[in-house]
This record gives C-alpha cells, structure tokens and sequence, in this order.
C-alpha cells in the first residue's frame, strides 16, 4: 500500500493545514503511475498531486475537509 501525502506548501508554517479542493479521482478508481488525483490548498498556495504508484484509490481525506501537511490524504493497494 502506498500512501499519497498531503504536500508542504507552507515552508514557513509546516505544521499549518490545508485543505483537498478537488479530487480529479473517485474512491475506488484505478490509476496509473503519474494519474492526476487531486488539488490541494494551504493559504492561497495550490498544487495538484500525482498517483505515486498504480492501484486502486482509497479516499481517507473527503473534498472540502482540512488536512495536515504531510498526512496521507489518499492510499493507493
């Protein structure tokens, strides 16, 4: 199982918390290596998340909900 790891887009403030703005994926999808999964937010600094590995998607962190830089937000089996 591999984990997909919130991002840290706020160097000054490593321990701030963000949120997942989109996912690009459903839970339960199967990806490639390199898929377009989500976006994710920490103030008004974005970036989109790649699969890091090929399998099947497990949502853990919803659309709209806050998540702590570096937590897994996603698994991929």
């Amino acid at each position: 199982m591999t984990e997909v790891l919130f991002p840290t887009l706020s160097r000054e403030r490593p321990d701030a918390e963000g949120v997942v703005a989109t996912w690009f994926v459903d839970d339960g999808q199967v990806v490639t290596t390199g898929h377009l999964l989500a976006e994710v937010q920490v103030d008004k600094v974005s970036q989109e998340i790649t699969a890091p590995a090929a399998g099947v998607v497990h949502i853990l962190t919803v659309e709209g909900d806050a998540a702590r830089q570096g937590s897994a937000i996603a698994e991929i089996s």
